[in-house]
């Protein structure tokens, strides 16, 4: 009897293993695959750069984006994007790793983008959520803020607002935050 199921190829690769031979290849799951054949055709913008920390990780990795116009030009923040297994069915986890002030951006990180929450669809991609993270610094939501205090000055005086993020790039103090120098 011919057995078609069963004998696929982690049997057949133990044996080759055992023989001396090479350990057998991690089986890749489908995210990786997408994320490997995104990589291969993601043409980034000049302003954003990309770092993986473990080289053995597609999953894991950093996006740097320096502004090269609106209220936050001339510094850079870096944001950490985890990639689940069940990409692209699942969104990818972001979170900024420097403080700044934003309302659309919180005070510990989190990122407030449609696209990673309810308007995630699977044909989007990492580029798609790079350029959403870009939009923000050139069109700052306050309609759905996370970070409350700085959509209501937005909302209610561009001017000031404007100040208060030069403030913060500079250093200073923002309703009791203290930002990092990154000008």
């Amino acid at each position: 009897m011919i057995k078609i199921f069963g004998v696929g190829r982690g049997k057949r690769a133990e044996e080759d293993g055992a023989g001396g031979e090479a350990a057998p290849v991690k089986k890749r799951q489908p995210g990786e695959i997408r994320m490997q054949k995104e990589l291969d055709e993601m043409e980034l913008p000049d302003q954003v750069r990309i770092d993986f920390p473990d080289k053995n990780s597609l999953m894991h990795f950093h996006i740097t984006i320096s502004p090269d116009e609106g209220l936050w030009k001339g510094a850079s923040y870096t944001f950490e994007f985890k990639v689940a297994p069940l990409y692209p069915h699942e969104a990818p986890k972001v979170k900024c790793e420097t403080k700044i002030y934003h309302p659309n951006i919180d005070l510990q990180g989190n990122v407030c983008l449609n696209i990673l929450r309810e308007d995630w669809k699977p044909v989007l991609s990492i580029s798609s959520v790079v350029y959403g993270l870009l939009y923000l610094f050139l069109e700052p939501n306050p309609g759905d803020p996370l970070n409350h205090e700085a959509a209501e000055v937005l909302r209610n005086s561009r001017v000031e607002f404007g100040r208060l993020v030069g403030r913060s790039l500079r250093g200073g103090s923002v309703a009791g935050h203290v930002f990092p120098r990154l000008l």
